[in-house]
């Protein structure tokens, strides 16, 4: 039966009061009488016992016997009692109801907190690890977990027991010759281990990699323990031979040291064959001394001995006394050639460094909670306090420059992301101060745009509050919906997440695109009934138009910036062709017909001395403006404008009916005034009173003629509500004059643009 992440059996008897959150009267309470009488470790093992005896855990031991092995390893490294029990309490969390409720009561909120976070991250652990996700997604779990772990080492009791219980773990399918799952063994190897070195913890360091290193490459694993246990009883003579030689030379220099032989785990050897493309005989580690001193001096009084006595070998000395690893680990390293001619390692530190170097950080627990009246024999106050202290915050900027190498490779830094949940256990990485309309988002966008509420730890919360690293997020959402235009409000912080808001401006940028495309749409569509043509199909009405889909055509028709006009050409039937003598005038002559489509002063068709032209109303054409000409079936010459949209469709499907003209020479008109030309001008601005009047008082300044006036205000109109669109009609003798007027135009108040047509 699973865990550790809570499936609760039916409780037993005795502790049905428990889970009801009230503590059994024969469990002792968190008195301070009882805390100083009772054995702590005793004391979490007889609440949690009842709770544990007929549980496994999710990978198969039982789990009591994983919290009394865990228990073990602690106290193997140093830690402090109350750490040991805590190993206990852990375990007994997912058994309780409300465990961290019922924890504070009967031990105090620092365990409870501690119980918290130790089972968050066993959730995030199994997650990563049981997730059935391809193996890119796999190792983005597992980084997740690297970052959890470093979220929650600013409370190294948490990493403490994780690494703890990892190890123990390890152990159990080891000993039980159970097959390990790889990813499990993995996430030892990628992520545990480094963090035992960077807490300093080595005794954990090197069997956590040595069990990874058994389960992931078996064939090597044991390919090199055959190897070395074929040497093992030669090299263990030899060792013994000189570190007896050397333990008897030292003492007869007066100085007190304690020589032992140094075991060296299988992976480290492995990894050094492996990077140095070294034979097992090559590795020169294999047989080691670590030589323990009272004081720096000494250390150095027995290198200077040691390389008299044996030859030193080049390139293999390293001071991390005076230069300390970034741990805090401290040692004289160097390899010398012994008696028999063979290489050996030799470490050289003193008492307190070797303490450090076993049980790291821990060690720095079980002085700190011993208080004034001191542990194991230790008295932590006054100046050593004030060293533990230091040293404890050296292994915490460590853990920071961890953080950093990490931000480097994977992503921006842990101060600026947190950590929650899904319901389901996932880990779901957000930015600092991220909303439950962030983390909707994470997961979906359609979950994002249909998000109406939030339970964080199962309680609701207005969906502008700031979730915090280890929440675990539950998303309320409607069937169908979309987001709010509150939610782009950036002093309402319902979006912290730059993702999220660009997830939330296209949802409305879409809205706008749809209703542009439904105007258009039925735009078109009446056209088509005006014209009978309701039976055309309309992508293949849009293809014959040049656009790639019906939708692309009605979003510019929805625009005003493609004319029904095209449409319209398309679909009128062809008109017999005319006789091109039909097309000619006579010489120097105009019908009275020809006088109202030619005004005075005409256009020149090159080539051809008189043919009948008119102005095209789609551009307005007027002097000097560059035209062409375009002969229609039975209508003569229409004159467009050289830049006009619809010129350039008739152009694609008839470009022989394109021929070159000119304006002519001015003429009066039958009044004698200079001959007037129709023009377009589109004016945009935001609608307001008395702009219809400002304009056309600008014209009337300008002495322009106004033959007609359409004003469209944008009012109800999605992303166009205080626009208005003014379409005159000005007529003038000259295209030039209009500048000096567009220009005007522009500068009152309101208008955004002034164009001509």
């Amino acid at each position: 039966m699973k865990t550790e992440l809570g499936l609760r059996p039916e409780p037993a008897a005795p502790i049905v009061a428990l889970l009801d959150g009230d503590l059994p009267s024969r469990l002792p309470t968190a008195t301070p009488q009882t805390e100083e009488k009772i054995d702590p470790v005793r004391r979490a093992r007889a609440f949690a016992e009842p709770l544990l005896a007929d549980h496994l855990l999710g990978t198969g031991e039982q789990a009591l016997a994983h919290a009394d092995g865990v228990a073990a390893i602690l106290a193997g490294v140093g830690a402090a009692p109350s750490m040991q029990a805590a190993s206990y309490l852990v375990y007994a969390g997912d058994y309780l109801n409300k465990p961290e409720e019922i924890v504070a009561k009967a031990f105090g909120e620092s365990d409870a907190s501690l119980v918290s976070h130790t089972r968050r991250l066993v959730q995030i652990q199994r997650a990563a690890r049981e997730a059935k996700v391809e193996d890119q997604r796999k190792q983005e779990q597992t980084e997740l977990v690297r970052k959890m772990l470093l979220a929650f080492s600013r409370d190294l009791r948490v990493v403490l027991l994780r690494l703890a219980s990892r190890l123990q773990t390890l152990r159990w399918f080891a000993a039980s010759k159970t097959p390990c799952p790889r990813d499990l063994a993995a996430e030892s190897l990628q992520v545990f281990a480094p963090l035992a070195n960077r807490l300093g913890i080595w005794q954990i360091k090197w069997e956590l990699e040595d069990l990874a290193f058994r389960f992931l490459e078996p064939e090597q694993y044991h390919q090199l323990a055959k190897g070395l246990h074929e040497k093992r009883v030669e090299r263990e003579q030899s060792v013994e031979a000189v570190r007896a030689a050397l333990e008897r030379e030292l003492q007869s220099q007066g100085i007190a040291a304690q020589v032992q032989g140094r075991p060296k785990h299988l992976y480290s050897i492995w990894k050094k064959m492996r990077g140095k493309g070294l034979t097992l005989e090559r590795v020169f580690d294999l047989r080691a001394l670590r030589v323990v001193v009272a004081e720096v001096a000494d250390c150095y009084a027995v290198l200077a001995r040691l390389h008299e006595l044996y030859t030193p070998v080049d390139g293999e000395f390293d001071d991390y006394i005076a230069r300390p690893k970034p741990n805090g680990y401290q040692s004289l390293h160097t390899v010398v050639i012994a008696a028999d001619g063979r290489p050996m390692e030799v470490q050289i530190r003193t008492r307190a460094m070797h303490e450090h170097a076993e049980h790291g950080v821990a060690a720095h627990w079980a002085y700190k909670e011993a208080g004034t009246k001191g542990y194991a024999g230790v008295t932590a106050a006054g100046e050593f306090e004030e060293q533990v202290a230091q040293a404890r915050k050296a292994v915490l900027r460590q853990l920071l420059a961890w953080e950093r190498d990490y931000i480097t490779e994977s992503g921006p830094a842990f101060d600026d992301r947190i950590y929650v949940f899904t319901p389901q256990a996932n880990v779901v990485e957000l930015c600092a101060d991220a909303t439950a309309i962030d983390f909707a988002y994470a997961l979906h966008t359609d979950l994002g745009h249909r998000c109406r509420g939030a339970k964080v730890d199962g309680q609701m919360v207005p969906l502008n509050t700031p979730l915090k690293s280890g929440q675990t997020v539950e998303i309320v959402a409607l069937k169908e919906g979309g987001p709010s235009l509150d939610w782009l409000n950036a002093e309402l912080g319902y979006l912290q997440s730059p993702r999220s808001k660009a997830k939330v401006r296209a949802w409305f940028n879409a809205q706008v695109q749809t209703h542009t495309i439904a105007k258009g749409r039925e735009l078109v569509e009446k056209l088509l009934q005006r014209e009978g043509k309701t039976a055309v199909k309309l992508d293949d009405l849009a293809a014959r138009l040049g656009f790639k889909s019906a939708d692309a055509l009605f979003e510019v028709v929805g625009k005003d910036e493609y004319s029904l006009r095209n449409i319209e050409t398309l679909l009128r039937p062809p008109v017999p062709e005319a006789d091109e003598e039909e097309l000619l005038v006579q010489k120097h002559t105009r019908s009275p017909a020809s006088e109202g489509r030619t005004p005075k002063g005409g256009v020149l068709v090159v080539g051809v001395d008189s043919l009948l032209t008119s102005l095209a109303r789609c551009c307005r054409p007027a002097p000097p403006d560059v035209i062409a000409g375009y002969v229609t079936r039975g209508k003569g010459v229409a004159i467009h404008r050289a830049d006009c949209s619809n010129l350039r469709q008739m152009a694609k499907t008839s470009p022989e009916r394109v021929i070159a003209v000119a304006w002519g020479e001015p003429a009066p008109d039958r009044q004698g005034k200079t001959a007037q030309y129709p023009v377009d001008l589109v004016v945009e601005a935001a609608d307001r009173p008395g702009l219809l009047r400002d304009v056309l008082e600008l014209f009337a300044k300008d002495k322009l003629h106004v033959i007609s006036v359409n004003q469209q205000s944008g009012k109800g109109k999605p992303a166009r509500n205080d626009l208005s669109r003014m379409n005159f009609t000005v007529e003038v003798s000259d295209a030039q004059r209009l500048q000096q007027t567009l220009v005007a135009l522009s500068q009152l108040s309101g208008v955004r643009s002034a164009r001509r047509r």
